[in-house]
């Protein structure tokens, strides 16, 4: 499940992917404001960007400040691409969701693989299975 739903994203026309996501088992996923619908935005977390979507021209800015709510895709310096071994060995952040369940208008999804692995006994136990990819 994405914390971003469907209709936040109905202008979405295009994600821009700046790295290779068949290379990550998962990114973070924010909706931002923005100055522009289009084009690589300013990136001010630690951590990397790794994706942005484009917005169509019916986007509309928001009347006091102009501004456009746009998704940004990006992963931290203690993400499981960086520090396999680290805090998300197994598991992944609340925020993110496999790259590869992601498409313009459509908030994406956890997997198997992006939680780190097969499921937890618990899961198992209460018959709750996520998707392969």
């Amino acid at each position: 499940m994405s914390l971003i739903n469907e209709a936040s994203l109905i202008h979405e026309i295009d994600i821009v992917w700046l790295e290779d996501i068949d290379k990550l088992d998962y990114v973070r996923q924010s909706l931002d404001r923005l100055p522009t619908r289009r084009g690589k935005p300013a990136y001010h977390r630690d951590g990397r960007m790794v994706g942005y979507a484009v917005l169509g021209p019916s986007a509309k800015g928001a009347a006091a400040s102009g501004t456009f709510h746009r998704r940004v895709f990006w992963l931290a310096p203690h993400d499981r691409d960086t520090l396999p071994g680290g805090e998300y060995s197994t598991g992944a952040p609340l925020e993110s969701v496999d790259p590869r369940t992601l498409a313009p208008r459509q908030p994406g999804h956890k997997t198997e693989r992006s939680e780190g692995g097969p499921p937890s006994p618990a899961m198992v136990a209460l018959g709750l299975t996520l998707p392969k990819a």
